[in-house]
This record gives C-alpha cells, structure tokens and sequence, in this order.
C-alpha cells in the first residue's frame, strides 16, 4: 500500500478503534476467567476433594464453564475484532455501522455471563459445547448477527477488485456460523440424534468459524509482516474450496463404537482423512511464502506467535486425520489424548495467531505502542513452553491409558494411577500459560492507559 494511502488508513484505523477496542478488551477478560477455571479444573485432578463443598466450583461445571468462557468469550471476541480490522483493510473502507458492532459486543457479553453464570450454578443444558440455555444462545446468536451486518456491509462498499484470500474466509464464518449456532441449539433433538447433532457442530464449529478465522489471519499476516506476496493465490484457493468440502462432513467419528449407522461413521472418517488435501496446500504455502525469512523470527515477535500458530494448525490437521480411524480411536477414545488434541487446535493454532495479529493491530488502532517489548516475547515462550508441555503431557499419557484401559488384565485404580504424573504435568503447564496471560492484559491494559511510546505516523501501515 503506496504512502498515498495514509490518509485512507489512518481513517480506517480510527473508525475500527472503538469496537475493535471493545472486542479485545472483553475477550482478554474471559481469557484470564477462562485461564482460571481452567487451572482449577486441572488442579481438581491432583486434588480432587479441593473446593468440592462448593457446589458451583465442583469439576462438573467449572470445566464446561471454562470450554465455554475460552470459545465464545476469548477466542469469539477476540477473533471478531481482528475480523473488522482485517476487514476494512483489505476492502479499503472504513468499518461500516460501528453502532452495529459496539450493539453485539454488548450483547455477545450478556450472553455469555447469563451462559456461564448458568453452568455454575447448574443450569446447564449437558451437551458438551452446546451447555448455553436458550435465552443465553439468542442473545449470543442475535450478537452475531449485527457483527456480520456489519461485516457485509463493509464489503459490499469496497474499493478493491480483487478479493484476498483471507476475505474467502471471514466471509464464509460469517454466513455459515449463525445458520450452524441456530440449528445446532434447536431443541427438537433426542437420543442417538443428538448425539450426532453434538458433534456435527462442535467439529463444524471449529469449521466455519474458530478455524477460519485463524487462516484468514495467517493467510493476511505472514505476507504482510515479511513484505512478500503470497506465494500462491490459487494454491490458496484450491485450500478453502476443499475446506469447504470435506471439513463439513467431520465430527461423527468422535462416536465411532457408538449406536449410530456404521454408514455415516464412515462419511466422517473419510472427510477427516481427506482434510489432508487443505491441510497441505495451506502448510505449503505458508511455508514457501516463508522460505528465506525465517529469520525474521527473531525480530518480530508478532510473526513469531503467527507461524507457531500455523505450524500447530498443520499438527493438529493431521492429528484429526489419524484420530478419526477405528482401529486409533479404540486406544484413544475417552481419553486425555483427546483433551491434548483440542488443546493444540483451540490453543496452540488460534489463540497463538490470535495474539500475533493482536499485537499487530491494537496500536494501530490505539495510536500507541507496547510499552515493553521483552514481556512480549516473555509471554511467547510461557504460552509456547505451556502449550507443547500440555499437549506432549496430555497425548502420551492419554495413549498410555487407552492402552491400559484395553488391557482387561490392568486394574482401573492403576490404570488411574498410570495418569498421575502426566495430569500434575498438565496442570503446571497451565500454570505457565496463564502466567503468560496476566503478562498480557498488563501489556494491553498500559496501551490503553498510554503508558509506551506514542505510534508515529510513518510506521502505522
């Protein structure tokens, strides 16, 4: 974008900065509620009679209430305001009806403390993923609703001809996600059905609205911070068309062994090896666009958090591909291994990229700086180290105790023991994490306060 831009950037920027702002501000806070139900559940597995009088910090709902606070308080929030930054840049308008999008954050955040509220106290509606009761999910569902008015507005006014790869996907979230939220939380579903139903949308979720995002940002980020083009447009979109395709289809392998039609186990187990096609022009690439720079590793710590977070996207994939298999799946089925599996999905591929862009876009938006860089790149290698510490932890112990628990010979009280050491390790990476996490609200807390450098105009592209 030629100097000449400025001006147009620099209203855009403005523009964006209130629900931008707004976004972040509120996500970052149902992180730290996330990260601290989270340890509290971890902890409850090294002692599980600690708060146990309690009814609403019982492990039963402190664990739901934090899968809920990190997806659609954290990662929801946070990936929406990157989305309207994302947005305005790439159509080159400034954001459209901001009254629409400051109208949902509110809403998005009285859903959810009506949502998490109720799971603490034990209203919950029992489905993993989908535990909001009703009145929560139409707020939630009406919140997204304004955001992607806002969203298509915003396109619909461009002033570029040619729509960007990242524009594929935030596109796509913001069509599908509310049609899937709808039917998914209909309440018409029972027995085998809704089963089905559960885990069509917590795969499907992940399809068309926490995964996209994280593309759209990788896809716009590591071109922009290196300062060389995608390596190919094409191979981009031969990845979001199967995307498309096969993704939808995943999440019924997860009831492999279950009563449901072997026919429709096998759909979802061919989808998810299938993946791989995506999986692969993505990784390739974002690799090839890299090739040459990855020194650039070492000055920029938002490419830094960026590229962890694609490398994990790439892990993870394959990790889907191999878990959907029967033969895998009766070792690994209903164990920590599958925990360790959403961890490096919902972690160490989103919420990284998530901090790398948001390091990237809030002074922009703010006209200020980061104040200390060095707690920048401390905060990268607590959530780096917690987050593979996690997920090694969490995997091999979960593989051990599938293998155990098909032992008939293993007693389960060994079997329970066998995890011990693992789930101690787990909980200390969780530690690490949410150590990174004070660092940084502290960080954006002083860029809202205005306590680092003002941000010069000659360095806002």
């Amino acid at each position: 974008m030629s100097d000449s831009l400025l001006p147009l950037r620099r209203e855009m920027d403005e523009r964006a900065a209130l629900p931008v702002l707004l976004y972040f501000g509120t996500g970052i806070l149902w992180l730290l509620a996330g990260t601290v139900l989270g340890v509290a559940s971890s902890l409850k597995f090294n002692a599980p009679d600690w708060l146990g009088s309690v009814p609403a910090l019982t492990f039963g709902r402190i664990r739901p209430a934090h899968l809920n606070a990190v997806m659609y308080g954290w990662a929801s929030l946070a990936g929406a305001g990157c989305m309207v930054w994302l947005t305005s840049r790439l159509c080159q308008v400034p954001v459209q009806w901001r009254g629409c999008l400051i109208a949902s954050a509110a809403l998005w955040n009285a859903g959810l403390v009506y949502g998490v509220g109720s799971i603490l106290l034990g209203y919950s509606a029992g489905v993993e993923w989908l535990e909001f009761p009703l009145a929560a999910v139409a707020l939630i569902a009406l919140a997204f609703l304004l955001y992607a008015a806002s969203i298509l507005r915003t396109f619909s006014l461009r002033k570029v001809d040619h729509v960007y790869v990242s524009l594929w996907y935030i596109l796509a979230s913001v069509v599908w996600f509310p049609l899937l939220y709808v039917v998914a939380n209909l309440p018409i579903y029972s027995g085998v059905v809704h089963g089905v139903v559960n885990w069509w949308y917590a795969h499907n979720a992940l399809a068309v609205w926490f995964t996209p995002v994280g593309l759209a940002l990788a896809y716009y980020f590591i071109p922009k911070i290196i300062g060389r083009p995608l390596y190919s447009y094409y191979l981009s979109l031969l990845g979001f068309w199967t995307f498309a395709l096969f993704y939808n289809w995943n999440g019924v392998h997860h009831l492999v062994g279950g009563p449901v039609p072997n026919w429709l186990q096998t759909i979802s187990i061919i989808a998810s090896v299938m993946m791989v096609i995506p999986v692969l022009a993505v990784a390739v690439n974002h690799h090839l666009t890299t090739l040459g720079n990855f020194r650039m590793l070492r000055t920029s710590l938002e490419l830094r958090f960026i590229v962890f977070g694609a490398m994990s996207y790439t892990a993870v994939s394959f990790q889907v591909a191999m878990e959907s298999l029967r033969s895998v799946q009766e070792t690994l089925h209903f164990t920590h291994y599958t925990i360790g599996h959403a961890h490096l999905g919902v972690y160490g591929f989103l919420t990284m990229i998530l901090f790398g862009a948001m390091y990237y876009i809030t002074p922009r938006v703010a006209r200020w700086d980061w104040p200390r860089p060095g707690w920048i790149s401390a905060h990268f290698w607590l959530t780096a180290a917690g987050i593979l510490i996690y997920v090694g932890a969490t995997c091999w112990g979960g593989f051990l105790q599938g293998r155990a628990l098909n032992n008939p010979a293993e007693p389960f009280t060994d079997v329970v023991e066998l995890t011990r050491p693992y789930l101690l390790l787990r909980t200390i990476s969780g530690v690490l994490i949410g150590a990174g996490h004070l660092i940084f609200a502290a960080l954006f807390a002083q860029v809202l306060r205005r306590m680092g450098p003002r941000r010069e105009e000659a360095v806002t592209p």
